[in-house]
This record gives structure tokens, sequence and C-alpha cells, in this order.
């Protein structure tokens, strides 16, 4: 029997009725402000060419490994879902078919925050009305690709509509950022949308390909790489064509935080053992840890913000990873430290008043011991929101709860989606604002705050800490 899917009105909200009252009231004036997305993964040739998407499966599917990841955990292989993005050989019938696989396991998803994300979508987005099973699989699929059809659900259409006025995509070093240009160039496009420089694979001496990757630097920026000195000049050069188009921040994802460099000409002599692929793995990982101190370096004179997000197992299946490459959903979150991995770089420029960190995890017992306390203490470090396996409704309630009290609400960012799948962009940043709606309406009722208070707060979670963090002028 097919079951009705409808979104309630006070979904994620306390059950407490006098909190409720109050945190409906706080979402109530947050709900339609505009998004900003000061990071993640959307390709900007989407928007720029404006390309119409596909199918059911080619938008809400595949790119998103959040889903596919549980999928897979339950016996599903991923090729059956179109993975990897941008497959050639995926047919319309097996797009179909993928859904009907997705559909006839959506209890899978009970209780998680893709649940709620795809809710969202499905309903506020596409108008169904029915829970997604094998029953009506094709029927969703077909209402969805048939509205994908028309001029409303292109990518530039659908900016407009989810009210998004800043959009910072992923960008190699290297990337010409044509797509950028052409959307920068064209005044129909009302969203500010901007490239994130992430070099990271420029950074690990150790790992296959690097120096072909450091030979292609030096050719991009027009710097002799054959050294660090040249290594340097040329990342300069890289995040100078950055800013100038636009970008405002700089993404790092390696597997610790650790920033303390090498003397110089140790640096130099490391580097060019790393260049003759004769460097030790345990001088690759100081050589990269020089690497992060020269980005930061380089940020507290640029002043792109930098955005860490550490420690993660990247790829950690590796026959999944050797078939179907990066990003599908293999990543495992492991422990992390800040403190003595950061000392270095915060004691060189913690307290510059041009540079700025942001510093993300997934690794919960670290935000009140240590992440909390850094942001307290230094004008330059800022809390990211909950990212990746701990963006759910109740891991974020505990990362307020344990951030505020040793780094303020003033040292977090607001909301950053991290996404590839476009359309859920709306459906979390509105999972984000009814979950600090409900905090701040606790607080409330406990009288820790006045609800003028609150009121000033939601509005800034949302307008203000994300505009402050990361240098906006939107």
């Amino acid at each position: 029997m097919k079951q009705p899917l409808t979104l309630h009105p006070d979904r994620l909200f306390p059950a407490e009725p006098q909190t409720r009252a109050v945190a409906r009231k706080l979402y109530e004036q947050v709900k339609d402000l505009p998004i900003i997305s000061p990071h993640g993964h959307v390709p900007p040739v989407w928007i720029a060419d404006d390309i119409p998407f596909k199918n059911a499966t080619d938008l809400l599917l595949t790119p998103d490994h959040y889903v596919n990841r549980i999928l897979h955990g339950q016996g599903v292989d991923l090729a059956d879902l179109g993975v990897p993005v941008g497959r050639t050989d995926f047919t319309e019938e097996q797009a179909r078919e993928a859904w009907r696989i997705f559909s006839s396991h959506y209890e899978l998803f009970r209780g998680t925050p893709m649940k709620y994300w795809m809710e969202m979508e499905l309903v506020d987005i596409f108008g169904i009305d029915q829970r997604p099973s094998a029953e009506n699989a094709d029927e969703i699929y077909d209402t969805i690709n048939a509205k994908l059809a028309t001029d409303a659900f292109k990518p530039r259409a659908l900016l407009d509509q989810f009210n998004i006025s800043f959009l910072a995509t992923t960008d190699d070093p290297l990337d010409d950022l044509e797509h950028h240009a052409t959307l920068a160039a064209d005044d129909s496009v009302a969203t500010t949308i901007v490239p994130t420089f992430r070099p990271d694979k420029y950074l690990e001496a150790g790992r296959d390909g690097w120096n072909d990757l450091i030979d292609a630097l030096g050719e991009k920026s027009g710097e002799n790489t054959d050294t660090f000195a040249g290594w340097v000049a040329a990342m300069e050069n890289r995040r100078q064509f950055f800013k100038s188009m636009g970008a405002v921040s700089s993404d790092h994802a390696h597997m610790d935080l650790g920033t303390q460099p090498l003397p110089a000409d140790e640096a130099e002599a490391v580097y060019a053992r790393a260049r003759r692929g004769e460097a030790s793995a345990q001088e690759t990982d100081a050589l990269r840890r020089t690497f992060m101190f020269e980005m930061a370096r380089m940020a507290s004179e640029d002043g792109l913000v930098m955005t860490l997000h550490p420690a993660v197992a990247r790829n950690h299946h590796q026959a999944t990873f050797d078939r179907f490459g990066a990003d599908v959903g293999g990543d495992i979150p492991v422990a992390f430290e800040t403190v003595e991995s950061l000392r270095p770089m915060l004691n060189a420029f913690g307290t510059n008043p041009n540079f700025r960190v942001i510093l993300f995890g997934q690794d919960e017992t670290v935000y009140s011991r240590e992440v909390g306390p850094l942001a307290g203490f230094y004008p330059s470090v800022y809390v990211g929101p909950p990212w990746w396996f701990i963006d759910a409704p109740d891991a974020i309630m505990r990362w307020r709860s344990s951030v505020t009290e040793y780094g303020t609400f003033y040292k977090t960012t607001g909301f950053v989606d991290d996404t590839r799948a476009f359309m859920s962009i709306p459906a979390r940043h509105d999972l984000a604002r009814r979950i600090d709606s409900a905090y701040l309406a606790n607080l409330v009722v406990q009288h820790r705050l006045e609800i003028d208070e609150a009121e000033d707060l939601a509005t800034q979670f949302v307008v203000d800490l994300p505009k402050k963090a990361f240098n906006l002028e939107v």
C-alpha cells in the first residue's frame, strides 16, 4: 500500500509545548532568508552552461555519497547506482533501475538526516506526496523527470528558486576557472558564485604522481618548481589568480593538522629528495606540514580564509577506490588533535588581523576539549559547523553545546552544506535553521537568554556570522 509523504511544520522542534512555540517563532524569522553557501562541491559548469539535469537518479542519487554509502552498507553495488558521477555508459534503463533500488530500500534511511533532506526535496521541490517504495518507484521517477525537462528546473532557475545568494565551489589550483569567468560576466545570474582554492594533492609529496603534479604547477604558474622556493612562488601565483576570480577561501583536508615547518635549508633538501623520488614517508609528512605552514603564511598576506577539515581515512576500502575512485562514501572519520598541531601556525599568525582559519572535524570529542577553547582565545580561529558525519540533528545540538560555552556563538561560521548534491542545499540549510531555532528556544525557556537575544542570534547564524567568518560582501 502506498504511504503518504508530508512534511510536518514542526519537524525537528522540541516536543515540550512552550519550547516548541519559541522555536516556531525563531524559525519563522529566518526560514526565508537567503542561503549563504561558502563551502560546497557543485560543479560550476552546471550553472555556467545551465545544463539540464538528465533524470532523478543522475540528480538526486548518484552524486549523493551520503545516500549511496547507506545502500552500499546493505549490499547494493555502487555501480548499480550510477557511481561514479559522470559515467557515459549508464543507460536510461539502468538509471530507472537505480531509482527502483533506492525506493525499494527506502526504509534504510529511517532516523538519518538523509531521510530529512530527501523528503524535503521530494515534497517541496517536486511535489511528491507518496513515500518512495518499490510499488511507486517508476511513478515518482517519471514525475521528477517530467519536471526536470522544463526550464524551471534548470540550474540557474533553481538557484533563484532556492534563494541562494552566495555559492562557493571547490577547484583545483591549476583550473583556469573558465566557468567562473562565464558566470562573473553574466548579469542574469543573481547568485555570487566563486571558486575555492583546494591544493591538497600538491602538498602531499608521498602520493603517486606528485612529481607530475608539481611539473604541471610550474608550467601553469610560470615558476620553476624544481626548488622549494619555486614551489612557494608557484602557489602564491595561483592563489593570486584565484583571488582575482573572487575566491574567498582555501580548503585543506589532510590526515592531521600538523603545521611545524622545517628549517629553510632542510626544507629545500627534503623537497629536492622528494622531487627525485628519494624522500622517506617521514620526510614527506614533514614536508607536507611545512607546506601547510606556508599556506598559513600566504593566507596571512593574501587574506584567503583557511578552512581545515582533517582526520579522515580516505578511500578506506581499496577495492572500491580502485573501481570507482574517490568521493563515493568510503571515507571514515578518525580522531585528531589540534592544540599542538596548530601551535606553530598560531604562534606565527594567530593574532594577525589578516589571518583567519576555520576548524572543522568529525571527531565530536575535540570540540569542547580543544577547538572551542582555541577559538575562544585566538582572534583568528573560528569553529566550523557540524560537517559530514556530525551534521545530523542530534549531533548539531551536541556541537552547539560543546562549542558555545568556550568558543561563544560569535566564533562560529553559520552553516556549511559541503555538498555535491545540488538539490539538497535548501534542505540541509533548513535542517540547520530548525535545529538552531530549537537550541536557542531551549536557552530561552531556561532563562539563559532573553527572547530578543535569541531572535538576534537566529538571524546572525544565517546572515552575519558566515559573512564575518568568510569575509563576504554579499
